[in-house]
């Protein structure tokens, strides 16, 4: 099946089970209350974490350096903040782990290696030769 397909079904169906355990535990006003809470305190850390990186590509850019790694680290903290606006539990942990710095070095590597590991899996083996336009004799 698709990737996405799952991911459609089955994130919905984790949030509601932590809701309803989480619920039950807390309580329902309690959870509602820590699910704001976790979104506004995430999205403000979002926004100043996306500062530190805006700053940081504008160094890299004024000493002549490409700010590769800021451009995709503004990315996933534009990523995490949508993840910490969507309601729920899950959700909220993997914006978390990708709001701050370490946690989103180590996904954004794991994810840079399985890209090379692609790239280099479907690289193909060129022959070089020449070729005659037959048009151009006549």
């Amino acid at each position: 099946m698709n990737t996405a397909f799952l991911l459609i079904i089955f994130i919905p169906l984790i949030e509601i089970y932590l809701f309803i355990k989480i619920g039950s535990y807390l309580g329902a006003f309690n959870t509602i209350l820590l699910i704001a809470l976790t979104a506004i305190i995430g999205v403000w850390y979002a926004r100043y974490e996306g500062f530190n990186t805006l700053k940081s590509g504008i160094k890299q850019l004024m000493r002549n350096e490409l700010p590769f790694y800021e451009m995709v680290s503004g990315a996933a903290l534009a990523f995490a903040a949508l993840l910490l606006i969507f309601p729920g539990f899950a959700t909220d942990i993997m914006g978390l782990l990708l709001i701050f710095p370490i946690t989103r070095r180590f996904f954004l590597n794991k994810i840079s290696q399985r890209y090379q590991n692609d790239k280099n899996k479907y690289e193909r083996e060129f022959i070089e030769g020449e070729s005659e336009d037959l048009d151009d004799k006549k």
